[in-house]
C-alpha cells in the first residue's frame, strides 16, 4: 500500500523538511511515503481523489487515534485492498466542512493547534511508526 502526504506549500523550514526526508526514509520497508506539496486545499483534494483508494483529511477536530488505532487503520485498508490513501494537509485555515465531510477519515494529531507545516512532520514520524508496529518492529516501544 501506497501511502501520500499531500500538504498546502513546501516545508520552508531545513530542519522540519530533514525531519520530513528521514521518516520516509526509514519506512521505505514498511510503508513507502511519497510527498508533494500543492498550492490551495482544493488542489490537495482533488490530487487524493484522483489518486487514491482513501482519504485522510488532517483537522484538529478530527479523531485522535492511538498510534496502534492508527497502524490498524492502515492493516484494516491494505486487508481490504486498498493501494493508496492519501493524507491531506490543507493550509493555515485548515479545510472546509464539505472537505471533511468528502474524507474517508477525519484526523487530528493533538487537541492543542499545530503550524500546519509542523504537522507534515508529525504525519510521517507517525506512518512510520505505524508501520513499525505493523511489521512488528521494537521502535514502538
Amino acid at each position: 500500500m501506497r501511502l501520500r502526504v499531500l500538504a498546502v506549500g513546501k516545508l520552508k523550514d531545513v530542519g522540519l523538511e530533514k525531519a520530513c526526508e528521514e521518516y520516509v526514509k526509514r519506512s521505505r520497508s514498511f510503508l513507502p511515503i511519497d510527498r508533494r506539496a500543492l498550492r490551495t486545499n482544493d488542489a490537495v483534494l482533488d490530487e487524493a481523489r484522483t489518486s487514491c483508494g482513501r482519504i485522510v483529511v488532517l483537522d484538529e477536530r478530527g479523531e485522535q487515534p492511538t498510534s496502534d488505532e492508527f497502524a490498524t487503520w492502515l492493516r484494516t485498508w491494505r486487508d481490504q485492498g486498498v493501494r493508496a490513501v492519501a493524507f491531506a494537509i490543507g493550509d493555515a485555515h485548515g479545510f472546509a466542512d464539505p472537505h471533511r465531510d468528502a474524507a474517508d477519515k477525519v484526523m487530528g494529531l493533538s487537541r492543542l493547534t499545530l503550524p500546519h507545516r509542523f504537522a507534515q512532520a508529525m504525519l510521517c514520524e507517525q506512518l512510520y511508526r505505524a508501520g513499525t508496529i505493523l511489521a512488528g518492529h521494537p521502535y514502538h516501544h
